[in-house]
């Protein structure tokens, strides 16, 4: 886990999807922990799987005084990403892309996205995506990549910083109840018995 100057980043602005205001990204651990996922875009296929996954979590996290917030790149498919319900938490946009840049979460280039995107694990999330039924499309900033922070309240401690390395990648549900020191009852999705055939319709 890089290690994370919550100072420096938490100064970062963010605007708010719900009211438009901006707020600092250091207001959002203020008075509870939280658990900040950071989306490569709304419309990707594999990161409204992973909203669906955490979102699961919570009730457990909101019973143990836990924000659950999702931050996107830009506001471009905001709009059917939060019609369809694929998070359960506030949603943020980090317009100048600040937090993604501080926090170390890659842009791709036209060259090296082609391939992640068509990596085991993008195939193997997709997949189960698609048995969820959930879709996605291909618009928006299709080179930022994404990842999570857990942060305690009052920004006392970095509890967890995960950078994608795949876009596929994500962070289990358990790993973040451990971070966090919770229980939680949420079942994690499936896992489907992943070859190049059935990941790759």
């Amino acid at each position: 886990m890089a290690s994370v100057d919550l100072a420096r980043v938490g100064k970062n602005l963010l605007k708010s999807a719900d009211t438009g205001d901006s707020v600092e990204l250091q207001s959002l651990w203020q008075d509870r922990s939280v658990v900040l996922f950071f989306l490569r875009r709304f419309g990707c296929q594999v990161c409204r799987w992973t909203a669906a996954e955490i979102s699961k979590m919570e009730p457990d996290l909101s019973a143990n005084g836990v924000a659950l917030v999702g931050i996107g790149p830009e506001e471009f498919g905001l709009e059917e990403f939060q019609k369809l319900g694929f998070f359960k938490g506030s949603i943020y946009i980090d317009e100048q892309k600040k937090c993604y840049k501080d926090l170390g979460f890659k842009r791709y280039t036209a060259l090296s996205v082609i391939p992640a995107g068509l990596g085991k694990k993008v195939r193997e999330v997709s997949s189960k995506a698609n048995a969820d039924g959930i879709q996605g499309n291909f618009s928006g900033d299709l080179l930022q990549s994404g990842g999570m922070l857990i942060v305690a309240k009052g920004g006392e401690k970095t509890l967890l910083h995960f950078i994608q390395d795949s876009p596929g990648d994500y962070v289990p549900l358990e790993d973040i109840a451990k971070a966090l020191s919770i229980s939680s009852h949420a079942k994690e999705g499936q896992k489907p018995v992943c070859n190049d055939d059935v990941c790759t319709r």
